[in-house]
């Protein structure tokens, strides 16, 4: 009995290493190629379209993310950075965004994966006999969650010590100047670590006398003066209008545009592959005209939130750039790998199918946690029926419009 059931063993284990050595095979396997598929392949044809599409594409993803960002700076002219970003119109265009970005997560990206780690291609063990697609998405998840806290807390914590090095600055002047008046320097802290360096002749004991402060400075300086000029507020909702109620900090929002950025070019480089190696101009002109409105969605949901970052001019237009040019140069390289590059080899199955699922946990995180919730959730949003139900339609119009393109693409 030892024996049988070493034999046994021995038997099953190395059964499951020849299916993961199957595994990793770049051998042609494509069960579902027919005669149509050879009737329309067409490597002419094919490259002419691909090298049109890569011009569409371009042209779309550029005006997609250039949409929300030419916006913010044509309507931040004459106002602040803050009234201009938590404007009715920046709402919902989030909203908007939001409903892209899950519907990519949700309806492409984990169907694609789906498809490629159950491909009939890929041994059924371990392939076929556990949730792959769902898992790496949840891990994926997971590991965004812990990215944005570290990243959230670094990008804070830099922000205050470069507060703290200002408001240094601030009072050394403030002290200079004082010290050449005569006058006294005042020194207060507020909340959110707000600091006000001010000067004044003498403060009496019922607080009278003269301040006249210098400068404000810190994070959430703004925030913290403001409220401390209004403490006297009569209910919950009476300073939703000033757009400073439940705000994320600034580092949140550059870090929620730096990983949104990565989820999304992670799947554009797949799906611009996926076209260039294609030699089927039957294949090709659907799928190129839906990747065109799909960049587009896709540039309109990232330039929202990198603008909301309010990075610096190069910075946005480096990463508008670089999401816009994703896409045409996976096709191009694609194109030029076609020749030896097989898709449906069981080797590119795997690599597509866990790409595609680290992608559609990226976006699902991003748009539930930090879209969806981080609006829909606020103070603002409750006590405004009618930003409630704009932000409302324009997240389903999103959703709807980004999950059609699953028909062709």
């Amino acid at each position: 009995m030892p024996l049988l059931e070493e034999m046994m063993e021995s038997s099953y284990i190395r059964t499951y290493l020849q299916q993961m050595a199957a595994s990793v095979s770049t051998a042609s396997c494509d069960p579902s190629s027919g005669a149509d598929e050879v009737e329309c392949r067409d490597e002419a044809a094919a490259l002419r379209l691909k090298m049109v599409f890569v011009v569409t594409i371009l042209v779309a993803g550029a005006t997609g993310v250039a949409i929300p960002l030419v916006g913010r700076r044509c309507h931040g002219h004459g106002a602040s950075s803050s009234s201009s970003s938590t404007g009715g119109a920046f709402v919902l265009v989030k909203a908007f965004a939001a409903g892209v970005i899950l519907a990519t997560g949700f309806v492409h990206m984990l169907h694609d994966a789906d498809e490629a780690l159950t491909d009939p291609c890929l041994p059924a063990a371990p392939w076929r006999r556990f949730p792959f697609p769902g898992f790496v998405a949840m891990l994926a998840a997971l590991g965004t969650l812990v990215f944005d806290f570290v990243g959230t807390h670094m990008y804070e914590r830099k922000k205050h010590h470069a507060d703290a090095e200002e408001a240094a600055v601030v009072v050394g002047n403030a002290s200079a100047s004082a010290n050449a008046s005569g006058h006294d320097v005042i020194v207060a802290l507020l909340q959110d670590g707000a600091l006000v360096a001010s000067t004044g002749s003498s403060i009496g004991r019922d607080g009278g006398g003269h301040k006249d402060p210098m400068h404000i400075v810190g994070m959430h300086a703004h925030a913290a003066a403001h409220r401390h000029s209004h403490a006297h507020g009569h209910g919950p909702c009476d300073d939703c209008h000033d757009g400073h109620d439940e705000e994320p900090s600034q580092a949140r929002h550059v870090v929620v545009s730096q990983i949104l950025e990565l989820g999304i070019v992670s799947h554009s480089v797949i799906i611009g592959l996926s076209l260039g190696v294609s030699q089927n101009p039957c294949t090709i002109k659907p799928l190129g005209a839906a990747l065109s409105f799909h960049q587009f969605f896709e540039g309109f949901a990232l330039g929202g939130c990198i603008s909301e970052a309010q990075f610096k001019s190069f910075s946005a237009l480096l990463m508008a750039f670089f999401f816009a040019i994703t896409t045409p140069a996976g096709i191009t390289v694609g194109s030029g790998i076609a020749s030896f590059y097989n898709p449906n080899s069981p080797r590119a199955l795997v690599v597509e199918g866990i790409l595609d699922s680290i992608s559609a946990g990226i976006l699902i995180y991003m748009a539930l946690v930090d879209l969806i919730a981080a609006d829909f959730l606020s103070k603002r949003m409750s006590c405004n029926l009618r930003l409630q139900v704009g932000s409302y339609i324009a997240l389903f119009l999103g959703a709807m419009a980004m999950a059609s393109l699953a028909i062709w693409a």
